[in-house]
């Protein structure tokens, strides 16, 4: 095997057990035979196999570009029907030589339709990732005595995160959001809550992304959906009605690059007495290179060291965190000050936290 095609296969191996240990053992299987099933007699197989950039969670993402277009071709009623019958709620543990065998099928039959997919980044945009930021909010709102807050979210996608306030959110006994919402978010939690002593009230929102998606467009809603793992029927539908409350009211997404947005978005010279901006993010910048980290981190610092008390900055985010085994961190740099700390630790879904303070 050329290098690029170990490394390709070396991903797909790396997804499954991603998925495996995260609750989806069919999308596991599916990555496992995936990676298998694919040589170089299809287009996809060729497109793949050479792939010329990093092809795993790190860089590209290319098990789920193709996953997200298998599931999409499933949910949509265009995939060969012998690979269609094997997706959940079908059946829950098909046989692994029947789903290699199927999909070595669809990827020769249906590759103009799943080519597409290898273009664009997936977008998991998973609305349980507020709960972290949540819990970082009224962390922040509890240290500037309960100001509005201006929130300004790096990748984006769709802006489900972004609504986070209208979502109903339980961490650890504490209890944010919007009461009764659609929408119900509630990790499993360790630790003691998150502090109590202010609510989290939204003056504005505002996000980019480098392919910001529609939530009033069918096309987009279904772009989304597809990379939910199909055998996660809570996951879907928690994204199907947060898809709902965003709809509702969609936030502004601009289509920029996060470091340049960033520039753009938060001057320096603007503060806002009576407003605390936040710049925040969840499972975004691990997928940014290096200099883009470096350039936000820069220009919050610069930020930050304009803002006073009436006109507070911080910088949150929930990212996979080296220093923690690639855990989830929630980490918080709050200015004047500027002093940073690490409030929460859990997995990068959002599903489970625990709180540190």
């Amino acid at each position: 095997m050329t290098p690029a095609e170990t490394a390709v296969r070396e991903a797909f191996a790396a997804q499954a057990k991603a998925c495996r240990e995260r609750g989806s053992p069919f999308t596991g299987l599916l990555c496992d035979a995936l990676g298998r099933a694919l040589d170089r007699s299809t287009e996809i197989g060729r497109r793949v196999l050479d792939w010329p950039g990093r092809p795993d969670a790190r860089g590209d993402s290319v098990p789920l570009r193709l996953a997200g277009g298998l599931h999409a071709l499933v949910r949509g009623g265009r995939a060969p029907r012998r690979l269609a019958a094997l997706y959940p709620p079908n059946q829950a543990a098909p046989d692994p030589e029947a789903l290699r065998a199927a999909l070595a099928e669809a990827v020769a039959d249906a590759g103009a339709d799943l080519l597409p997919w290898l273009d664009r980044a997936p977008q998991t945009n998973e609305p349980m990732r507020s709960g972290p930021l949540m819990a970082g909010l009224l962390a922040v709102a509890a240290e500037t005595g309960g100001l509005p807050l201006a929130l300004h979210e790096i990748g984006a996608s769709a802006g489900l995160v972004l609504v986070l306030d209208r979502y109903e959110h339980r961490l650890g006994g504490a209890a944010a959001g919007t009461p009764g919402a659609p929408v119900t978010i509630a990790p499993a939690w360790e630790g003691g809550p998150p502090p109590q002593g202010a609510p989290v009230r939204v003056a504005r929102r505002r996000g980019c992304d480098l392919d910001p998606l529609d939530v009033t467009r069918p096309a987009d809603r279904e772009r989304l959906l597809a990379y939910v793992w199909p055998d996660q029927a809570d996951r879907l539908a928690r994204t199907e009605a947060a898809i709902g409350v965003a709809a509702a009211d969609p936030p502004r997404l601009d289509r920029a690059e996060a470091a340049a947005w960033t520039e753009a978005a938060l001057d320096p010279g603007a503060a806002e007495p009576g407003t605390a901006r936040v710049l925040m993010h969840a499972v975004a910048l691990q997928y940014a290179p290096g200099k883009t980290t470096a350039r936000i981190a820069a220009h919050a610092a610069r930020v930050g060291a304009a803002a006073t008390d009436e006109a507070p900055v911080a910088w949150l985010r929930f990212e996979a965190d080296p220093e923690f085994n690639e855990r989830g961190s929630l980490r918080l740099t709050l200015w004047p000050g500027g002093g940073e700390r690490v409030l929460a630790l859990g997995d990068t879904h959002g599903e489970k936290l625990r709180w540190l303070g």
